[in-house]
């Protein structure tokens, strides 16, 4: 798996807590979060669907956490490049290892497989809110790869406890 490490950002005590709350629970929610698609021509490209979307309440007004899963039913890998939401000034991609988030520019998303996005794995992170979405509400984001159209997701506001009743 090709990874491009940007920076590294390393949790202090307070972060670790916020970090902790804010990405409290994983895991699928069976249909919750509407799943978008993109498919390119040719049978072996990649074909790249989302599903399992969804966003704990945000613990603070600056930051939130974002969980989903990419299928590929296509024979041919791509890579999920960039984030972009409305609700946030920048979304970022990251990898957690032990207890640290290393921001990533890329995650490969494998042929014929998936990328999880999860709790305490690679997730996503809503920096610099414009407004604190609520329980409830939908966030929409664009997904963006390589090779693959664009993916636009609508994403489910959960609790800030919420756990998924099947982990992914």
């Amino acid at each position: 798996m090709r990874r491009r490490l940007v920076g590294r950002v390393l949790a202090g005590p307070g972060l670790v807590a916020a970090a902790a709350l804010v990405l409290t629970g994983c895991g699928s929610s069976g249909s919750s979060g509407s799943s978008g698609s993109a498919d390119s021509s040719g049978s072996s490209a990649a074909k790249l669907s989302v599903k399992d979307a969804y966003m704990p309440q945000p613990v603070t007004d600056s930051m939130a956490a974002g969980f989903l899963v990419i299928e590929n039913d296509g024979g041919t890998a791509d890579e999920l490049t960039s984030v972009t939401s409305d609700i946030a000034q920048d979304v970022t991609v990251h990898e957690t290892t032990g207890q640290s988030m290393q921001k990533v520019t890329a995650l490969k998303v494998p042929a014929d497989g998936e990328l999880v996005l999860k709790s305490g794995g690679n997730h996503l992170m809503f920096e610099n809110l414009k407004r604190k979405p609520k329980e409830g509400e939908t966030v929409s984001l664009r997904l963006n790869f390589t090779k693959s159209k664009a993916i636009t997701v609508e994403m489910p506001v959960k609790s800030a406890t919420y756990q998924p009743t099947s982990g992914h």
